[in-house]
């Protein structure tokens, strides 16, 4: 059985400045930076070490940063390193995807994924796109998306016109604003991405089943473990010797999940059958015909 570990560390800035998002507002310093660096180091030197002191445990990772991690070269190098481990099957990232790609030259690509986020008051959808192509050519797994913003629809319709049919462009659903959303606009988003209903949801979770704490552990950058990002208390450290005894098989304590990266690995949900092997870089195991392909 494999372990899919969510690693976040302490990196809290992004070169984008989304009006949405607080890690836009942070700008770290290079003693900051030194810290993160030095915890995802000692991340990935933990990782190298599993290959021989748990043999046939194999390893999914998935970086969920605060911020963009992939102007960083150390995480540039993490998943270059990561990707060529016989015991990594996938080590995916989110990204906004304005780094130099060049890099991928070096990965493995065939365990590598890319949850790539487009968000127009901070690049074009031209370099966006231009970007996209790049993947293409490099034979790299990515899903596409952006955030469900109501003037952001007729640019986010058009970067779906644009991609090929058979990448997935996902909507993540503005949750910021109550009743943000008409009937006429999840119908419109749903065009698009035809799972976008499921995102708006507070999926009720309370005393359910979840493979967060058995199969999938979140990691913090000093090592802490604990059931899923949104579970603050903590389990232990990757770090202690006996750190495979702290996975539980215990339900949900919260309330509701309400992001893709959590309600993902809810059984009753069934979304592991339409994601499959491109769970965590949410890229379904066979293409999604949006309404646009369908019209054709």
């Amino acid at each position: 059985m494999s372990l899919t570990l969510l690693y976040r560390g302490p990196l809290s800035s992004c070169n984008y400045e989304c009006h949405y998002c607080p890690f836009a507002k942070h700008h770290e310093t290079a003693k900051e930076l030194a810290v993160d660096r030095a915890a995802l180091e000692r991340f990935v030197a933990w990782v190298r070490r599993q290959a021989t002191e748990i043999p046939g445990r194999k390893l999914r990772l998935f970086f969920t940063p605060w911020g963009e991690a992939l102007v960083r070269r150390w995480y540039q190098r993490a998943l270059i390193e990561l990707s060529h481990q016989p015991h990594v099957e996938k080590v995916a990232i989110q990204t906004n995807l304005s780094c130099s790609l060049e890099w991928l030259t070096e990965a493995n690509v065939s365990r590598l994924g890319l949850w790539c986020t487009f968000h127009p008051s901070q690049t074009t959808r031209p370099v966006f796109l231009s970007q996209c192509r790049q993947l293409d050519q490099f034979s790299v797994p990515y899903s596409v998306g952006a955030v469900g913003l109501k003037e952001d629809a007729d640019e986010i319709s058009r970067l779906r016109e644009e991609l090929p049919a058979e990448i997935y462009l996902w909507i993540n659903a503005y949750k910021q604003q109550p009743a943000y959303y008409t009937d006429e606009d999840v119908a419109r988003f749903e065009t698009l991405d035809p799972l976008f209903r499921i995102n708006t949801e507070y999926h009720a979770s309370l005393g359910r089943a979840c493979r967060c704490g058995t199969e999938v552990l979140s990691i913090d950058g000093d090592g802490t473990i604990r059931r899923c990002h949104f579970i603050r208390q903590p389990l232990g450290s990757i770090y202690q010797d006996n750190w495979q005894s702290l996975l539980r098989d215990e339900p949900c304590p919260n309330r509701t999940c309400g992001c893709h990266i959590g309600y993902i690995h809810m059984p009753h949900l069934n979304l592991e059958q339409t994601f499959g092997d491109g769970l965590l870089e949410r890229i379904p195991r066979r293409p999604i015909q949006h309404a646009a392909a369908r019209a054709e």
